[in-house]
């Protein structure tokens, strides 16, 4: 497992939601319970935070700490653009799902010159701008960011000067060029989305494959056709979002979701997905403890996560 690191990255200042910061920790308690030596066959990365903006309080509306979440984003994309450099395969556990931005920015940094593609396993599309937030909450924004959108044609808010000052800033982390192609995502179970949202996927074709379509072709075949649609990329990220799940086992999470993945559905396909030699890193985020009971969102989480990694352990 030498090549692989564990990066822990404890920010929650973009979720709706207090208590993701905890995740992490709910996670290898969770380890400890199921009587599993995962976590001992690492040595973590901390990424800092940025969670102490919170006791500020927030002055921009419609991109809520977006002053400590720039500084989080950087954070995360030297720490991965570092390990990317060093040819290391990071697995990340982070709180709120912003940092993905960073993670994105990280990876293409170090291989500039490969397209980038992305596996988006959540609830949430998560393509939302200050422009079009209906909530404010950044983690809502991370692929907009990536991919240097706007969505100036969907706007409804009329954010600050220093709001745009700001998100002009995190969308140059890592250069002033969009870092990925929207038509190289590719979401699985998105099931929450907004109007502004639905625009950009009938906009740039991005395939959804929703639970019912996971259900009615097969994990293999959605794994396959998934990966198919990104041929043209020679490096693919995954991220999984516990929302992604079904609301039913999703409780300790900010933002659940009915009609999600089943806990055996969503181990299958990032077991499956994980196995393409392209995937260059995987990331798992949003569990928060404080709104569950016994642990069990991180209980279940800790099998996706376990189950993943062997399954890129036995193929690495």
């Amino acid at each position: 497992m030498r090549n692989i690191k564990l990066v822990e990255v404890r920010s929650e200042i973009a979720a709706g939601t207090r208590g993701a910061s905890m995740g992490i920790d709910a996670l290898k308690i969770a380890s400890l319970d199921k009587q599993s030596a995962f976590f001992t066959h690492f040595d973590p990365i901390n990424v800092p935070d940025a969670n102490n903006y919170l006791w500020k309080g927030n002055k921009y509306p419609h991109a809520k700490y977006i002053d400590g979440v720039y500084h989080v984003l950087k954070n995360v994309y030297s720490t991965i653009e570092s390990l990317r450099l060093e040819k290391k395969f990071p697995i990340i556990l982070a709180g709120d799902h912003s940092t993905a931005a960073g993670t994105i920015m990280g990876i293409k940094a170090a291989q500039p010159e490969q397209r980038l593609g992305v596996v988006w396993i959540d609830a949430h599309a998560d393509l939302h701008t200050p422009f079009t937030t209906p909530s404010g909450n950044m983690h809502g924004m991370p692929l907009a960011i990536a991919a240097q959108l706007d969505n100036m044609d969907c706007q409804v808010n009329d954010p600050e000067s220093e709001t745009l000052r700001y998100w002009e800033k995190i969308k140059d982390i890592g250069g002033h060029f969009p870092k990925i192609d929207p038509q190289d995502i590719v979401f699985i179970s998105v099931r929450d989305t907004e109007e502004p949202e639905n625009f950009l996927i009938q906009k740039y074709g991005i395939k959804n494959f929703s639970t019912q379509e996971v259900r009615h072709l097969g994990i293999e075949q959605v794994a396959g056709q998934a990966l198919e649609i990104l041929k043209d990329c020679e490096q693919i990220y995954i991220s999984f979002d516990v929302d992604s799940l079904d609301s039913s086992i999703s409780v300790g999470t900010g933002t659940p979701v009915p009609n999600g993945l089943t806990l055996e559905e969503a181990i299958q396909l990032n077991v499956q997905l994980i196995r393409d030699k392209r995937v260059c890193c995987w990331e798992i985020v949003e569990v928060n403890p404080t709104l569950d009971t016994q642990n069990t969102m991180a209980e279940a989480a800790f099998e996706v996560l376990e189950a993943t990694t062997k399954s890129l352990v036995d193929n690495y």
